[in-house]
């Protein structure tokens, strides 16, 4: 949703962000020391294991349920806010909490992103200090956001209790310099991300739905495997992922570091909302106490039930292996039959992976995608990039880690094998 009004604190003007071959610009290369990219960078060597255990005290458990996939955690939910908030992307769960943080005064100011007055999809990041404001900040965007390079103006407005909601991408530099911020608490709502790409091919993909595109008011891709299309005339349209025309985007749509991300459901965050486990509500992944008191301020405006599975991912999978590895090599993808395509549509989302096993199918998808892509762009950051967690992810589609590819004296986690059910 277009912001009617950007709250004060996002027309300060940003810096320049320092050059960086793999970067999507979270902001820290435009702070006042931009070397600290160099131990903030979830691109260049990072620690998941070391962070996990700061922020939940604990590293992910092989003999937890689907720990190995999607982090730490105490609980998972499936939600939705029983008076769902007008113009939310889905209810509202995130930018209620948010409310919630700065009504009760547990936070002075919530770090998040709003959209640029002339591009409803541009994002732009803001300090938001009234709840009212939040409503604004609804909605999704498309393109880099520097959040991070608010948090220097926060500290010097004398914010010490900042919240900070939605973007995957920057919560490993903010947890890896949390602890030299001088913040007296912190509190971190994610979303699972991992596809990204610049706001200017955004609109290519636009246009290549409709030959309206600037009348698009909304785009979701949702886990019944539809991109549901809203129009400022109030019309509406579900595509097929399948139906999607991603074949016809060029080869760098999608930047490396989208390409080679470890980290789809932000797993240093205190709560992660997603739509991935959900089937038709948000997923939410409970991590540590603070998360658990971000679901506590809803109360009973919350609706929630246990997350369900259905489905078998192991064959989606092996599907996308063999078209990532022939884009990788330069050759074209292959393509569905036109025929075929609405019935194979139709079919996915009552046979193909839902629930918890769709969200598993993508985790598995992204990390399959981060071996390949690495091992034929930047094979030397193999070893630094590839956490010793993913290796058993692709294990049984016959990816293992060669003799370079991992940290002197680590070892791939416990293997799990692939569960069918």
């Amino acid at each position: 949703m277009a912001m009617d009004r950007l709250p004060d604190a996002a027309a300060a003007p940003l810096a320049e962000p320092a050059h960086r071959r793999m970067c999507t610009d979270c902001g820290i290369s435009r702070s006042s020391d931009p070397h600290r990219c160099g131990r903030a960078c979830q691109f260049i060597e990072p620690d998941y294991d070391r962070l996990e255990r700061r922020v939940h005290g604990r590293t992910r458990d092989p003999a937890r349920a689907d720990e190995m996939h999607f982090g730490p955690l105490r609980r998972m939910l499936q939600a939705s806010l029983r008076r769902p908030l007008e113009g939310a992307q889905w209810s509202g769960i995130t930018t209620r909490i948010a409310e919630r943080l700065l009504e009760t005064g547990a936070v002075d100011a919530v770090l998040t992103m709003g959209s640029d007055p002339a591009d409803r999809w541009r994002p732009v990041p803001v300090l938001v200090t009234k709840a009212e404001e939040l409503a604004a900040c609804r909605g999704m965007r498309m393109g880099y956001a520097p959040l991070l390079s608010l948090l220097e103006p926060a500290r010097a407005a004398g914010h010490k209790r900042p919240g900070r909601d939605r973007h995957s991408l920057p919560v490993y530099a903010l947890r890896a310099l949390e602890a030299e911020l001088g913040f007296d608490k912190l509190y971190v709502i994610g979303t699972p991300c991992s596809d990204n790409t610049t706001t200017k091919r955004f609109h290519e993909f636009l246009a290549l739905l409709t030959d309206r595109p600037e009348t698009i008011t909304y785009l979701e891709f949702r886990a019944d495997y539809h991109v549901e299309i809203r129009f400022a005339d109030g019309s509406q349209r579900a595509v097929p992922f399948l139906q999607l025309p991603l074949s016809q985007l060029p080869a760098d749509f999608f930047p490396l570091t989208c390409r080679t991300c470890v980290d789809y459901t932000n797993v240093l965050a205190d709560l992660t909302v997603g739509y991935m486990g959900g089937r038709g509500e948000q997923w939410l992944l409970v991590r540590n106490d603070r998360g658990e008191e971000l679901v506590s301020l809803l109360g009973d405006e919350l609706v929630t039930r246990t997350p369900s599975s259905a489905g078998q991912r192991a064959g989606p999978v092996r599907g996308f292996l063999a078209n990532v590895e022939r884009a990788a090599g330069g050759l074209p993808l292959r393509r569905m039959p036109d025929w075929l395509r609405p019935v194979v549509g139709w079919l996915m989302p009552k046979v193909g992976p839902r629930g918890l096993e769709f969200a598993r199918t993508r985790v598995e998808m992204k990390a399959v995608e981060t071996v390949i892509h690495l091992r034929r762009e930047a094979p030397r950051r193999m070893k630094h990039m590839v956490p010793p967690h993913v290796w058993p992810l692709v294990e049984a589609y016959g990816l293992v880690p060669g003799a370079n590819e991992t940290r002197s004296g680590s070892t791939p986690a416990a293997t799990h094998g692939v569960n069918q059910s």
